[in-house]
């Protein structure tokens, strides 16, 4: 297993997918995990990539990729929401830290979505305000994907299908409302990959690609 940490949004995908895999495999390396890597970080960071995603119990980054102390700064909140905080984190990120990739993660049968879509239903208890505005910002995917169905019962929807809707649009958003981290992609220094990860296999399978990946 190589220890060399990369320097451009390719490789840093590259390593990504390769811990992964390892994991998938149950044959983690566990790098960068030791005493000297520990003591070294002490002064400072220098992660290759940063991951935004669900704050799900399950989805332990560093496990699920892998990877070492210092690898990879972690953004993470309930249905990987947009938000001033996780956009400034991620600008953070890209501009201090210099990371040459943005993984916005979600995962199949996500609490946060399945709140949402629950929320449509007759018979629904309304959500205490805090969670609304998590839950409201997946909206727009659950109405997308009721008029791709032709129906308005979401008993008619898949559930995973809504998530991968709420994962373009929060790309989208992070894009719009970014211009810093518009132009890192536009100069080729930063790339930004949304992918879904399945809770029962450990896969992470990328559907959005943007910058130089392959």
């Amino acid at each position: 297993m190589t220890t060399h940490l990369p320097a451009t949004p390719r490789e840093a995908w590259r390593q990504l997918v390769a811990g992964n895999e390892r994991f998938i495999a149950g044959d983690p390396a566990h790098p960068r995990q030791d005493v000297d890597r520990r003591d070294a970080l002490a002064g400072g960071q220098a992660p290759f990539a940063a991951l935004f995603g669900c704050a799900d119990s399950r989805l332990s980054a560093e496990i699920i990729f892998d990877a070492g102390l210092g690898d990879l700064f972690v953004v993470r909140n309930a249905g990987q929401t947009i938000s001033p905080s996780v956009i400034g984190s991620l600008e953070l990120a890209v501009e201090a830290l210099g990371v040459h990739l943005i993984l916005v993660l979600a995962h199949d049968e996500c609490g946060a979505v399945h709140a949402a879509v629950n929320s449509r239903r007759d018979d629904s208890v309304p959500l205490p305000v805090n969670i609304r505005a998590i839950t409201d910002t997946i909206q727009p995917a659950i109405d997308r994907v009721l008029l791709a169905n032709a129906t308005n019962d979401v008993d008619d929807i898949d559930v995973n299908v809504v998530g991968e809707e709420h994962l373009r649009d929060t790309i989208s958003e992070l894009l719009s409302q970014s211009e810093l981290v518009s132009e890192a992609i536009a100069n080729g220094t930063l790339g930004i990959v949304g992918a879904t990860y399945n809770l029962r296999e450990g896969r992470v399978t990328p559907s959005i690609l943007f910058g130089d990946l392959d």
